[in-house]
């Protein structure tokens, strides 16, 4: 019977089911092994093969590995590899103690734990199943080895697993980006940033703006189809009018977060700047706690930029020391100078390095700021007054404030005086300005990504053309508030974003 079937039939039916025409019976359905030469000459496209499998935790030696198979082949993977003492189909979302074996050889690989996860009740919403071995990296690659043999089952692209947990209907786009960053973050604040997305917090919040602009359209479109009388009460374009107003100033104000999502996802940019030989490779070693950027006596020593990311009381900080900002002939200096200057003014916080001894005079108890480095300056500039040890009269907080304002501090790196008032005034500075609340849900930016912005923008823009018209042109109103919906929608993938998920998808680890 098996020779008679066609090749076709064979690629159509690669599930391991082949339809059986007797000619005194009905149609059956008879077992196909995939141990038949048939099946193993079969080459099935990445299309056919739905089951897809990869690592989900880090490569590297650790106690357990953990391999993640999703799609409908998942139980066939269970009969093949997995070698329990009760011979019997797994008990879903339950643990078993089992034997990883070879399917052709039946050798066995691993000792391990499996768990089979049932559609629709698992991460992707198909049949899932975890095998949790041991993290030897031979283990791990004779078990993917194994995997490959099957040919219903292909590796995971990055992401896949994500993807399909989107299209099954278990996660949303904002939620996709919350559990991106989640596995990504490095400090509390983006933990924090992270969880409300991942949790769907951010999703009801975009949601409940859309299903208000959809309620809004909702009463324009009876007035298009009734109009005002019998049918319809009076007012009503009024009150989409007032409702329009209300959701577009909740958007604004969203939009007016000053980028906080943003800059604590990706890390918020501070420069240190100012004269040469004023203490700026010292700060950064004292924020580093190490030796990380090279200290001499000498002008000019710092010549290009350095970055390190830190972790600041939670918040994820790069930190750039810069070249000393002078006049100067050296080719090689001069370009440093223009980079730091770049990098200065392109910071999210500048921080201004001045040595006490060189901008006070004590006579006059006057302080001021080098002529090269006012252009730089601005209201939100951070100043240390660094070297106070070398005055022997050190002016009062009052006169720093008056001079530089409320974000200056005087201390002494080399003795470490005045470090300590300095580190933390400076670290409630930047929590007040950027963090986010410790418990409230609320504190937290909504927005994160770039597009979410983008998707606002537009939104509060087509309200904007919407309360423009009057009810003389209500439908042309209609189609603005159709378009804000639109927009809102996009953020969630409430709507066809190809390209926005193919966007957000490939920056994924494989496994997830």
């Amino acid at each position: 019977m098996l020779s008679k079937i066609t090749h076709r039939s064979l690629r159509t039916c690669y599930s391991g089911n082949i339809l059986s025409s007797h000619p005194r019976k009905s149609p059956i359905l008879h077992r196909y092994s995939y141990k038949s030469r048939f099946y193993s000459d079969l080459i099935l496209s990445d299309a056919q093969r739905k089951t897809i499998y990869a690592l989900s935790t880090p490569a590297g030696k650790a106690g357990v590995a953990v391999i993640r198979i999703s799609g409908p082949e998942a139980l066939e993977v269970w009969k093949v590899l997995v070698k329990t003492s009760s011979r019997r189909l797994p008990e879903p979302w339950k643990m078993q103690r089992c034997k990883i074996v070879f399917p052709e050889r039946q050798e066995v690989l691993d000792d391990g734990l499996a768990v089979f996860f049932k559609a629709p009740k698992s991460f992707t919403t198909e049949d899932v199943l975890e095998l949790h071995i041991h993290s030897g990296r031979a283990i791990i690659s004779s078990v993917l080895h194994a995997l490959s043999s099957l040919p219903f089952c292909r590796p995971a692209e990055a992401g896949e697993f994500t993807r399909r947990a989107f299209q099954g209907g278990r996660l949303d786009l904002t939620q996709v980006e919350g559990l991106k960053d989640l596995i990504n973050a490095d400090t509390e604040s983006q933990r924090r940033i992270a969880l409300q997305a991942a949790r769907g917090i951010s999703r009801a919040q975009f949601e409940h703006l859309r299903l208000g602009i959809i309620h809004c359209l909702a009463m324009v479109e009876a007035l298009i189809d009734f109009g005002e009388g019998e049918d319809l009460e009076e007012g009503v374009f009024e009150q989409a009018r007032a409702k329009a107003v209300q959701l577009n100033t909740t958007i604004r104000k969203h939009l007016e977060d000053g980028r906080r999502g943003e800059i604590i996802r990706s890390g918020l940019h501070l420069a240190i700047f100012g004269p040469p030989n004023a203490g700026k490779s010292s700060l950064l070693n004292f924020l580093a706690q190490r030796e990380a950027a090279i200290v001499t006596p000498v002008p000019g020593t710092t010549r290009d930029i350095l970055e390190l990311s830190l972790d600041i009381d939670g918040l994820p900080v790069i930190v750039a020391d810069t070249a000393g900002l002078r006049s100067t002939d050296d080719l090689v200096e001069s370009i440093g100078i223009n980079r730091a200057r770049n990098i200065v003014q392109g910071s999210n916080v500048s921080l201004c390095v001045l040595s006490l001894s060189e901008i006070y005079d004590e006579t006059t108890s006057t302080l001021h700021v080098p002529p090269s480095l006012k252009d730089l300056i601005t209201l939100e500039t951070c100043f240390l007054l660094n070297k106070s040890d070398l005055v022997q009269v050190q002016p009062s907080q009052a006169e720093i404030q008056h001079a530089f304002g409320q974000n200056a501090w005087i201390a002494s790196l080399e003795t470490g005086h005045g470090t300590f008032e300095f580190f933390s005034h400076f670290t409630q500075m930047l929590k007040q300005r950027y963090e986010t609340g410790d418990t409230q849900d609320a504190a937290v930016p909504l927005i994160t990504h770039t597009r979410h912005r983008t998707h606002l923008e537009c939104a509060s823009q087509f309200i904007d053309s919407f309360l423009q018209y009057s009810a003389q042109d209500i439908v042309l109103g209609a189609e603005e508030l159709r378009y804000a919906a639109q927009a809102v929608g996009k953020i969630s993938g409430l709507i066809d974003v190809e390209d926005v998920l193919d966007a957000v998808f490939r920056d994924f680890c494989i496994g997830k």
